[in-house]
């Protein structure tokens, strides 16, 4: 492989393969096979006057301007002409969205305020104010709802004010316009606003978009296959993160196929051995029934149980229930809705940066592993390779005061929440790192701010 690196000028259909022009230090390339990886861009819900008075917080820059931000919001209501309206103003942090970024933003924002700035301006302290903006009813909304009244204990116990049950309806210089679900309307002031409340499609995306559109039609990213090579490419484009998702393939859209696979003895019905073998034998193309051949057999007993939690609310499933009590076999009709509550279950990866890693491991793996084929124009994959698994290790959130919380999938004891969650976050922080030196540097960042505080200098 020959390796490119520069600027996207388009994005270019060509008759036997699609091709990127990029920008080189020689000039323009041509690039046959293309591994994209743009990420997404901050997704505004097109609320008024968000781009021009908020700021984000996505990136190092994003992160070095909101800290020069509150060093001069404390600069100027320290001079001795500020009024106090003005003053109080200037001390007002808001934060919009309560998400994992957001409460953790809100979070190291009031650890720097109360550890180290309170050392510089004391006499301030009593004007800060620090909001979080969550339009649902607790933080952390997509995690165990222990850990949203965890995070909410701690933010009262801190002085940091969540406002709850409220959306943005727009924002003008100084000043955020909420809107409660009560019909209420008010404004808050602020000295900073940070806008963290999701994202949205990068626009190489939407021009990815644009050259395949009865392939491409995912509302933020680019549509994958399992290999995350890109729908539509004939597999010269690649992604992962932010940018992609993979298209997961649904088992009721061939339910009829698979219907008649599981009935072996072709009396119309499927039995609970049936429909185990079923589900086992199509895990392999259909990766989200694993888990229900799994239960099934775990189970080792009949599947009425199984059924009821597919068909709970829906419709005549007390009938269906009935009768499956009684024959322990499934209808085509019974055995399409089993597949189509099993379908709904899906999701798409989350936007996060264990998903990213994990996908840029895999990426580099299949590159090294691949050889690009010149008759076929794209890259042909080796014999043995494993589509793309997810394996999800649990999330983490930190929520100041050196305390976190982790959602850890299937623990026995449930989310673990304090001190002892925030000493394994920062360890899980510094370790993941990519190198020793990332890890020996992040390491002693830690061990620095703890012992000497933060630089809290505008640069």
């Amino acid at each position: 492989f020959a390796a490119a690196v520069g600027t996207v000028l388009r994005l270019t259909p060509a008759p036997a393969v699609h091709v990127l022009l990029a920008v080189s230090e020689s000039g323009w390339q041509l690039i046959t096979t293309c591994c994209m990886q743009v990420g997404s861009v901050n997704n505004t819900f097109g609320v008024k006057g968000v781009e021009e008075h908020c700021q984000f917080f996505k990136s190092i820059e994003d992160a070095n301007n909101l800290r020069r931000r509150i060093s001069e919001c404390f600069e100027r209501a320290a001079l001795p002409y500020t009024a106090e309206e003005e003053r109080k103003k200037l001390l007002s942090f808001v934060i919009c969205g309560g998400g994992p970024t957001g409460v953790e933003v809100a979070a190291e924002m009031h650890d720097m305020v109360f550890d180290d700035l309170k050392e510089h301006y004391p006499h301030l302290m009593k004007d800060v104010k620090i909001r979080v903006i969550e339009l649902m009813d607790y933080v952390l909304s997509t995690y165990d709802r222990k850990i949203g009244e965890f995070t909410a204990q701690q933010f009262d116990r801190a002085g940091i004010d969540l406002v709850l049950n409220t959306r943005v309806a727009s924002v003008r210089d100084g000043y955020v316009n909420v809107l409660t679900k009560s019909g209420e309307e008010y404004e808050i002031p602020f000295g900073a606003c940070v806008w963290a409340t999701g994202i949205a499609m990068n626009p190489l995306v939407k021009e990815l978009q644009q050259l395949f559109p009865k392939e491409q039609t995912h509302f933020r990213s680019a549509l994958t296959d399992e290999f995350m090579r890109v729908k539509g490419s004939n597999g010269t484009i690649l992604a992962f993160g932010d940018a992609a998702t993979i298209d997961q393939p649904r088992a009721l859209q061939r339910a009829d196929e698979l219907f008649e696979k599981a009935d072996t003895d072709k009396d119309g019905l499927v039995s609970l051995k049936e429909l185990q073998q079923l589900l086992h034998d199509a895990s392999k193309e259909f990766s989200h029934l694993e888990e229900h051949a799994r239960f099934l057999e775990a189970k080792n007993k009949r599947f009425g149980s199984m059924v009821a939690l597919l068909l709970h609310n829906n419709g005549n499933s007390s009938s269906v229930m009935e009768s499956l009590e009684e024959s322990e076999e499934l209808t085509k009709q019974q055995f399409r809705m089993v597949l189509e509550k099993v379908d709904s279950g899906l999701r798409a990866l989350p936007a996060t940066a264990q998903v990213a890693k994990q996908q840029g491991e895999y990426m580099a793996d299949l590159l090294v592993k691949s050889q690009y084929s010149v008759v076929e124009g794209k890259l042909r994959l080796a014999d043995k390779q494993q589509p793309f698994k997810y394996n999800h290790k649990g999330s983490l959130a930190y929520v100041g005061g050196d305390r976190a919380v982790m959602d850890i999938p299937s623990s026995p004891v449930g989310p673990l929440l304090g001190k002892e969650a925030g000493l394994l976050w920062k360890g899980y922080e510094t370790f993941a790192q990519i190198s020793p030196r990332n890890q020996l540097l992040v390491l002693t960042d830690w061990v620095r701010t703890k012992v000497f505080g933060r630089d809290i200098s505008r640069v």
